[in-house]
């Protein structure tokens, strides 16, 4: 069945993440010993939430967080102007329209005004921008003075401004203040710069109470930009490959939710800074894949299943419920052959499953197997 979907109880909300992906070819030098320059050319910024935050307390992110009206406000188009406007605001033909299961209803999100003057696709990428300020003190924004239409190569943040923390308060008291900080720096939110990655809804599972509709994407940086953790949200950060992150993972120095352990591995495709930047230009126009997670709860564990498995249902009925088996995993993965599936063995052992092709010229994670000692 897939249809649109009645209002349950989840209160679904419209947000934003930002992955950013920073070249890093030097040895570091500020405090010995450095660490020598990951595998792969290229760190990602994972912010640590509060422990006292509601949701995901003291997970390892990427910064992000929920759409506001401040972000698709007409009064934008002024700053845009006179190099970019509507339609498209010079991010280049619009991506393929992809049908997806759920078709949501957003009437319980007071804070994204759906009469707003900026399309989603502008709205979403300011929504990121704010929040990398906001959370991380990262100022991805670029010079009105700027040529038009997207930059050439990898972007590069902004210099942190003067007055930095003040500018910041007034943002988080108040969303409309970013816009206010990007016209006294004579500077726009930098969208052309973030690259469609892909968008996660929140599975639904009993301790829930907030659900979320995000839209994530990626940013190529030429170098890694200072960063502030605002010490409310944010109370700490580190710059990792998707190696090093898989690793700190596995040996529980961090913790990460089942969809940024599926994206960092996903990353890990990439053999260099290059590689990943070409190739989120090569797939520009083909839009994103929106995946809701089914939980299947196992007598012995728990499987996040995602569109394409072979238990995956595409069933309004698990908007609002679990499906459930008496089967332990190892039964229910001998069983099975098309997988697209993460296994969650306890808080830190996941195994992701993947046997079917990636879609829209996309990549999707290698098998990722826990070594039977660790159970």
């Amino acid at each position: 069945m897939n249809s649109s979907l009645r209002p349950g109880p989840s209160r679904w909300r419209r947000a934003a993440s930002i992955v950013l992906a920073a070249a890093w070819t030097r040895p570091e030098t500020a405090t010995p010993p450095s660490r020598p320059p990951p595998a792969e050319g290229f760190r990602l910024l994972l912010l640590q939430r509060s422990p006292h935050q509601g949701f995901m307390p003291g997970a390892h992110v990427f910064p992000g967080g929920v759409l506001d009206a401040a972000d698709r406000s007409a009064d934008w188009l002024g700053l845009f102007a006179p190099h970019h406007g509507p339609p498209g605001f010079g991010l280049g033909p619009a991506p393929f329209s992809r049908a997806a299961f759920p078709s949501l209803p957003h009437t319980g999100d007071s804070n994204a005004d759906n009469t707003g003057a900026l399309p989603e696709d502008v709205a979403f990428r300011i929504c990121a921008v704010r929040e990398a300020f906001e959370e991380a003190g990262v100022l991805l924004l670029r010079p009105r003075s700027s040529p038009p239409g997207p930059a050439p190569g990898p972007g590069l943040a902004l210099e942190p401004p003067p007055g930095l923390a003040a500018w910041r308060a007034r943002v988080r008291r108040d969303p409309r203040h970013f816009l206010r900080l990007c016209a006294h720096l004579d500077c726009t939110p930098d969208i052309w710069a973030l690259h469609n990655w892909s968008a996660w809804l929140t599975p639904f599972s009993r301790s829930a109470t907030r659900r979320f509709d995000t839209a994530f994407f990626l940013c190529c940086l030429r170098e890694p930009p200072p960063v502030y953790p605002d010490l409310a949200e944010v109370v700490g950060y580190q710059w990792s490959s998707p190696s090093e992150t898989t690793e700190s993972f596995s040996s529980k120095e961090i913790w990460l939710a089942p969809p940024q352990f599926y994206e960092v591995r996903r990353l890990a495709n990439f053999a260099s800074f290059s590689d990943l930047h070409k190739f989120c230009l090569g797939r520009a126009l083909e839009g994103l894949e929106r995946w809701l997670p089914i939980i299947l709860l196992t007598a012995d564990g728990m499987v996040h299943l995602l569109p394409g498995d072979e238990l995956y249902l595409e069933d309004s009925d698990f908007l609002e419920n679990l499906m459930s088996t008496e089967k332990k995993t190892e039964e229910i993965m001998k069983e099975g052959k098309q997988f697209h599936r993460i296994v969650i063995h306890n808080r830190h052992l996941y195994d992701i499953h993947v046997t079917v092709q990636s879609k829209h010229k996309h990549v999707y994670p290698k098998n990722s197997v826990v070594s039977k000692s660790h159970l």
